[in-house]
């Protein structure tokens, strides 16, 4: 049984790709925290990234949900719904102000991602445009907050996009405390990334409401090869294998095999012997 305490968690997908197998084992561990907590689950898309989100996806979102019957009690049931009010475009003023609040702990970068990689070897920004006081307002340029105590992938990492929009570290931060999350489940692969939103969140004055959340971060599903499954892994999504023909019950024994598990014939199959 699990000792966690909450009462709101999230499912949160970025509709840039179809669903994958890895996907499904985060949102089983999540929904099955949650019903043993008695908490409620809110779906909250992440389509902030207009370049790669697209319906397609948001649709494949809710199609894997139901036909794997994995529940959900709060957030869109369907994409229309989604569209009409939950799109984070409606939330833009609250990112918006989230930004403003930044000023003067953030600097104008104008290098692009490639430019990043050809001047770091290991792809972490090196710090190029940290002192060019280029300003806030020139077109084509991204913020990046200044982070003398975080190092690693999240040095001095982007909270506004080139293109103007808000960056994904950003809006969850907003988001979570919007909906009043408390509790998220993620994969390991995203310590940094939380490590980063705290800091965030603390830069923005609201460091200890963002600190009353808890986080849990779980094991990856690799490939057999060791490598973790990504949404470019094409016969590992769950609209592939069910053109493919499998059930949900294949699916979920698939699952189970893939982690050393016994036969597994729903998510609640699955989570017990996560857990047990």
């Amino acid at each position: 049984m699990s000792a966690f305490k909450f009462e709101r968690t999230r499912i949160a997908p970025t509709p840039s790709g179809f669903l994958h197998l890895g996907n499904v084992v985060s949102f089983v561990r999540t929904v099955g925290l949650a019903k043993e907590a008695g908490a409620k689950v809110l779906l909250r898309i992440d389509d902030m990234d207009r370049v790669r989100a697209e319906r397609e996806y948001v649709q494949d979102i809710f199609d894997t949900l139901n036909f794997l019957e994995l529940p959900w009690g709060e957030g869109p049931r369907d994409v229309e719904e989604f569209e009409r009010e939950y799109s984070q475009v409606y939330r833009m003023g609250l990112y918006k102000e989230g930004l403003e609040m930044l000023r003067g702990k953030v600097f104008a970068c104008e290098c692009s991602r490639a430019q990043v990689l050809r001047d770091s070897q290991d792809g972490v920004y090196a710090g190029t445009c940290r002192e060019k006081a280029i300003s806030l307002d020139a077109e084509g340029v991204s913020w990046r907050l200044r982070t003398d105590d975080l190092g690693g992938s999240m040095k001095d990492f982007v909270v506004r996009k080139r293109d103007g929009f808000p960056a994904y570290q950003l809006t969850s931060v907003i988001d979570d405390l919007y909906y009043k999350v408390d509790f998220v489940v993620r994969g390991e692969d995203l310590l940094a990334s939380t490590a980063a939103q705290r800091y965030l969140a603390g830069q923005m004055g609201r460091g200890v409401e963002f600190g009353k959340i808890g986080f849990y971060h779980h094991s990856l599903l690799m490939t057999e090869g060791g490598r973790k499954l990504s949404k470019s892994a094409g016969d590992t999504s769950i609209q592939y294998l069910r053109k493919e023909g499998l059930t949900k019950e294949e699916i979920y024994g698939r699952l189970a095999g893939l982690l050393g598990l016994g036969s597994a014939r729903n998510w609640e199959e699955l989570y017990n012997q996560l857990y047990e």
